[in-house]
C-alpha cells in the first residue's frame, strides 16, 4: 500500500489471454487512463479462467495497492467465473438487483431480442453491498466493492465496454474515492528516427552527468526510452510536484536533451513523423510523389492515413520489378546492370523519375532487400538505399537495418520520412 499517491494493480482474467487467442488491449488502455489520474499501476497480473486463480491473484494484488482493477469474465456464459469467484473471496453472497434485471430485460426487448434469456439473469446478481457501474454498451454491469484496505473493481473484458463504464461512472467513483490522494502527473514527450536506443542513452547519460548534475536540477524527472520500429520516444514525467516546479524541472531537463537529440527529432503532436512531413510540404507549398521497391506502398500509405493528403501528396509508383523502374521511373537498362537495383544511383533516378512522371516537386524513392533471401556479400539483407529529389540536389543515404522482412520494410519507410524532413527543413 502507498504511504502517498495510490497504487493500483490489473488483474486481465481469460483463458483465451494466456493462449495468445486475444491481444489484452485493456491493460495497456487502463495503464494510459489511470497514469492520467495520477493512478500509478505497479503490478499486471493475467490469469485462467480458474476460481482460485482469480481469487489468489486478487488477494495478492490487494496487498499491493488500494486499487485493484479486475477485467474479463462477467459475461452470463459457465466460463464467466469472475463475478462468484471474487464474492466468494470478499466472503459477500450473490443477490439479485431487481433494478438491474429490469434494466436487463428492458435491455433487451429494446434491441429486439424478445425475453431476457435464463443465463443473462446471473449477469444481475451483485455480491451484496457493492456498488454498481452501469454499462452503456452491454449487459454486464461494473463492480466496486472494499476487500480489506482495497476496493476491487470488476469490469467487463470488452473492450468497448470498459471503456465506457471507465469513462463514466467509473471516473467519478475514482475521483471521488480517491481524488484527494492522487498525485498530480506531468509529462514531456520527445519523438526521435534513425538513431538506435543504446546509442541515445549514451549520449543523454553523458550530458545528464555535466555539472550542474540534472540530478541536482530536477531530481523528481524521470525519463523512460520508448523504442519501436519506427523511433525512440523519450517520456519525460514528473509525479507530485505542483505546476509551477514540475515546468521548471521538466525545463532543466529539456534544456540538457535538445542539444543532444537535435539530429534525430522531429515535432509531431500525434507521434508520427509523417505529421511532420506534411507540415513542411504545406509551409513551403510543395506536392510529393513517392517512388517504392522493397515497402510495396508503406510509405504512400502512410501518407494516404493523413486527412487531406491530396493537398501533399501526388500518388506513388511501387516498381518492384526492373522493367516497372525502366518504364515508369526512367531509370536506364544500362544503369541498373551496372550498378543493381539496390544502389545510390538507381535511388536517385527512381525519386527524380517519380517527380518527373506524376508532375510533383518532390520525389523520394526506397530500393533495397527486405530478405530473407536476396542478399549477398556485397549487399546483405537488410541493405536499403534511400533519395530525395526536387529540393535542390538530391540527397541519399545507406543503411542496413537489421530484423525480420516487416521490421525492414518499416524501418526503410521511417527512414524514408526522416530524410525527408531533413531535406525539407535543413537544420542550420
Amino acid at each position: 500500500m502507498s504511504a502517498s499517491g495510490v497504487n493500483a494493480c490489473v488483474v486481465s482474467v481469460g483463458n483465451e489471454l494466456l493462449f495468445g487467442e486475444t491481444v489484452d488491449t485493456n491493460s495497456a488502455w487502463m495503464g494510459r487512463a489511470l497514469a492520467s489520474r495520477g493512478i500509478t499501476i505497479v503490478r499486471r497480473y493475467t490469469v485462467a479462467d480458474l476460481a482460485e486463480e482469480i481469487r489468489h491473484a486478487v488477494r495478492e494484488a490487494s496487498g499491493l495497492a488500494d486499487l485493484v482493477i479486475v477485467s474479463g469474465g462477467l459475461g452470463p456464459t459457465s466460463d464467466d467465473i469472475t463475478r462468484p469467484s471474487v464474492a466468494e473471496l470478499v466472503g459477500a453472497p450473490l443477490e439479485v438487483d431487481e433494478v438491474l434485471l429490469q434494466r436487463l430485460r428492458e435491455r433487451f426487448e429494446a434491441c429486439g431480442y424478445g425475453e431476457l434469456p435464463a443465463l443473462n439473469v446471473s449477469q444481475a446478481e451483485v455480491p451484496r453491498g457493492a456498488r454498481i457501474l452501469h454499462n452503456p454498451r452491454g449487459t454486464a454491469p461494473g463492480l466496486a466493492m472494499r476487500f480489506s484496505d482495497t476496493w476491487l473493481v470488476l469490469l467487463p473484458g470488452v473492450p468497448r465496454e470498459l471503456r465506457a463504464i471507465f469513462g463514466g461512472e467509473l471516473s467519478e467513483f475514482l475521483e471521488l474515492e480517491f481524488g484527494d490522494r492522487t498525485l498530480s502527473v506531468s509529462h514531456r514527450t520527445v519523438h526521435t528516427t534513425g538513431v538506435p536506443e543504446s546509442r541515445l542513452a549514451e549520449l543523454i547519460e553523458a550530458a545528464f552527468a555535466r555539472a550542474p548534475a540534472i540530478s541536482e536540477l530536477a531530481p523528481d524527472v524521470s525519463v523512460a526510452y520508448l523504442p519501436d520500429l519506427r523511433g525512440v520516444d523519450l517520456r519525460l514525467t514528473t509525479r507530485g510536484l505542483q505546476a509551477d516546479a514540475a515546468d521548471a524541472q521538466l525545463s532543466h531537463v529539456l534544456d540538457r536533451l535538445e542539444p543532444v537529440v537535435e539530429p534525430w527529432r522531429f515535432h509531431a503532436t500525434s507521434g508520427d513523423i509523417v505529421e511532420s512531413v506534411s507540415g513542411a510540404l504545406r509551409s513551403r507549398r510543395m506536392r510529393l510523389a513517392t517512388a517504392e521497391s522493397c515497402t510495396a506502398g508503406l510509405i504512400a500509405t502512410r501518407l494516404t492515413d493523413l486527412p487531406r493528403a491530396s493537398e501533399i501528396f501526388v500518388g506513388g509508383v511501387v516498381a518492384y520489378e526492373n522493367a516497372v523502374k525502366q518504364a515508369l521511373l526512367e531509370v536506364p537498362e544500362d544503369m541498373l546492370v551496372r550498378h543493381g537495383a539496390v544502389s545510390e544511383a538507381v535511388a536517385v533516378q527512381m525519386a527524380t523519375g517519380v517527380a518527373r512522371s506524376l508532375a510533383a516537386d518532390v520525389g523520394v524513392a526506397v530500393t533495397g532487400i527486405a530478405g530473407p533471401g536476396g542478399g549477398t556479400d556485397e549487399k546483405p539483407v537488410g541493405t536499403v538505399w534511400l533519395a530525395v529529389s526536387g529540393l535542390g540536389r538530391p540527397t541519399s543515404e545507406h543503411i542496413r537495418f537489421v530484423g525480420d522482412r516487416q521490421a525492414v520494410r518499416e524501418r526503410a519507410a521511417q527512414a524514408a520520412f526522416a530524410l525527408l524532413l531533413r531535406s525539407l527543413q535543413p537544420r542550420p
